[in-house]
């Protein structure tokens, strides 16, 4: 009888426990990154077409064009596995690359205001159209797996379920965070003045 009644206690008490909490969360992360990294390779799979468009224009800025294929190439050359989110450096490592791109992406867009014939080519045009929803899309994929981190987060730290986490191992996961941010923090100046 006591048996019976310890073994009902046990079973209401772990349905309680929140492991299958973190399954479902810690998968919920898993799909929010892969649409992340998907969103990555889709702007990546964009700059050598965007690159050959524009060195055809600007030959002489050579070294732009340098920086977007090599910033392009260390991104390739990061592994984003699912296990790139339980390793925070190498999650830190993987945005740096991917922060290094956009810079030179920045960098590329600043050339191509020099050539007005550049922007009124139509194929020009159509791939900064695609860069600039790639773009976008990378935001609303980056904010969703921000959400569902933050959720997992705040569950792997909650009571009961951090008593659950502890004991099966689950850690907090790392989330996108903005490395310049003194920098953004300014408002931008705009000057008409040529």
């Amino acid at each position: 009888m006591w048996r019976l009644i310890w073994t009902v206690v046990l079973v209401s008490q772990l349905a309680g426990c929140g492991y299958n909490t973190f399954q479902s969360q810690d998968e919920q992360i898993k799909a929010a990154w892969a649409e992340v990294v998907n969103q990555y390779q889709r702007r990546a799979d964009l700059i050598p077409n965007l690159v050959e468009t524009v060195r055809g224009f600007a030959q002489q800025e050579r070294d732009v064009l340098i920086g977007v294929t090599e910033a392009r190439s260390k991104v390739g050359s990061v592994q984003a596995t699912p296990e790139v989110l339980d390793d925070p450096q190498a999650f830190a490592k993987f945005q740096a690359a991917q922060g290094e791109l956009s810079n030179a992406l920045s960098r590329l867009m600043v050339v191509v205001e020099r050539y007005p014939e550049l922007k009124s080519d139509a194929n020009f045009r159509d791939l900064q159209a695609q860069l600039e929803g790639t773009e976008n899309r990378i935001t609303v994929a980056r904010n969703r797996y921000i959400e569902s981190v933050q959720e997992y987060n705040v569950t792997v730290r909650s009571f009961p379920s951090n008593l659950t986490a502890k004991m099966f191992g689950y850690a907090p996961k790392p989330t996108f965070t903005v490395e310049n941010e003194t920098e953004i923090a300014r408002p931008p100046q705009v000057s008409f003045e040529r």
